[in-house]
């Protein structure tokens, strides 16, 4: 998962582009990568680590520019430790263009092949932000006609693309010399937001961003999500265009990005990430009473933080008392977007902590947000166990993740995910609980959609349908094959 965020503004967006970075620090760790455009000219800084850790005075001064974007990655494609996977990319031709994605692209060997022996581009990386950004700017190529690029130019390449590619892409990129360019794929898998506001002068300046909280912070009004498929050119100059670029749009949003990735505090596809989790609570209330005998239960927990608000609800519903039984250090990361087991199994007691006299001679139910690979899981039982609790009920707020998840998240491999081929009661074992409650898919979607215009959703970790309709068991096979090698 990766977060990114383009800015076009009537002064210097540099900080307004660290700022927005911070905000989404949570989507990724492992790099960071700025660019800004003062004219025709392109400035970058491109570093591993944290944002806040990472930039220094001298970096920002060397940022100049009124026009700029902004990415945080952690890898699902190419390498986390190479450092020339760092985003932005960018290439020098037509006029010049740098570019940051969010998602997994997964025809990236049709595409490699066709880059290389149709269109003639070179790649130096394995990265598909790489091959996203060289179809871009060979279909641009084909489009131009005259010496000045027009909004409708840029939306022919995008429609273009958008033919080309399969998988899941938001992406934002700037062409040096005229302005900003936001789209997204045709099914809307992975976020994107539109925010404007007025400076001083009531002059227009925008915002595109993974998350809504961003617009939120820097005082933005949210526009509105970029649709599924449509391109947004803002102008250097704040002439803001926007075109449907595909053929048969259908808005099918990760359901991960509401179970865990996103920040409770933002508003997806017109639903709000805090109100999906306080439902999915509700819905795994439900299911717990239907499955378990609640009397046996005598405190309900989160495992801090993204899965607060479900516990909080299951507690209400179930008429059980709530309890914060682990203390979380926040100097830690998100342990599931940590890159290699032994440094994500090493992590989970440095991160957490369990409070004795909450777990000491008591039935605990614990509720997760969900369980992927079950070694972060398995841990926790073991802490709750260690404190003294007399028996754990594990609940997860998501349903068992039994298949890859190629659409931009960290689960590419069966043999990775503790759900995959186990029964409940095997996962039970494995994790070292009393007994585990999973959310069911159809509560799952109600839960995120309800209320809300939102129709469908990406469920494929944990139904094995991939919504582009493309992804084949020979390429799941492949996948897996170089994941695991």
């Amino acid at each position: 998962m990766c977060g990114i965020v383009g800015h076009v503004s009537t002064t210097p967006v540099n900080q307004q582009i660290y700022d927005s970075l911070l905000l989404l620090q949570h989507r990724g760790q492992d790099s960071t990568g700025i660019s800004t455009a003062e004219g025709k000219t392109f400035h970058h800084v491109k570093l591993k680590g944290h944002v806040r850790e990472g930039y220094r005075t001298r970096d920002m001064r060397s940022l100049l520019g009124n026009v700029g974007l902004g990415h945080v990655r952690y890898a699902t494609a190419g390498s986390a430790k190479n450092e020339d996977e760092i985003q932005p990319f960018y290439v020098n031709a037509p006029y010049g263009l740098t570019l940051v994605h969010n998602g997994n692209l997964t025809n990236t060997r049709e595409l490699t092949d066709e880059l290389y022996r149709i269109d003639r581009r070179h790649l130096n990386s394995t990265s598909d932000t790489e091959l996203l950004l060289n179809v871009l700017a060979n279909e641009l190529q084909l489009s131009i006609d005259g010496d000045e690029l027009s909004p409708e130019q840029l939306f022919s390449a995008v429609e273009r693309l958008h033919e080309r590619v399969e998988g899941s892409y938001a992406a934002i990129a700037l062409v040096a010399g005229y302005g900003l360019l936001a789209f997204r794929d045709p099914f809307g898998i992975r976020p994107l937001v539109l925010g404007r506001r007025e400076d001083e002068n009531g002059r227009p300046e925008w915002v595109v961003a993974s998350e809504s909280l961003v617009l939120e912070s820097g005082g933005y009004e949210l526009v509105r999500d970029v649709a599924p498929g449509e391109a947004v050119f803002v102008t250097n100059g704040g002439e803001m265009f926007s075109r449907q670029c595909a053929a048969d749009p259908i808005l099918s949003p990760c359901s991960f990005e509401y179970v865990y990735l996103a920040r409770p505090d933002s508003v997806m596809n017109g639903v709000s990430v805090y109100g999906a989790r306080l439902r999915m609570g509700e819905t795994l209330a439900a299911q717990v009473e239907r499955t378990v005998s609640t009397g046996d239960i005598d405190v309900v927990m989160p495992i801090p933080d993204s899965s607060r608000p479900q516990a909080m609800q299951m507690a209400q519903k179930l008429g059980i008392d709530y309890r914060e039984g682990f203390y979380k250090n926040r100097y830690v990361g998100r342990t599931f977007i940590m890159p290699g087991q032994k440094v994500r199994k090493k992590s989970v007691r440095q991160k957490l902590n369990a409070l004795s006299a909450e777990f000491q001679g008591k039935n605990v139910l614990l509720v997760d947000d969900s369980i992927v690979r079950g070694t972060t899981s398995k841990e926790i039982v073991d802490m709750a166990r260690h404190a003294g609790a007399n028996s754990v009920t594990f609940a997860s707020a998501a349903p068992p993740v039994r298949y890859p998840h190629v659409y931009g998240i960290n689960m590419p491999t069966r043999g990775e995910l503790v759900a995959s081929g186990r029964t409940i009661e095997e996962i039970t074992s494995v994790i070292g609980a009393d007994r585990l409650v999973y959310q069911e898919v159809a509560d799952l979607q109600e839960a995120i959609t309800r209320g809300s215009e939102l129709t469908q959703l990406d469920l494929s970790c944990f139904t094995g349908e991939y919504v582009t309709g493309t992804v084949t068991p020979e390429y799941l096979a492949w996948l897996e094959q170089n994941q695991s090698s």
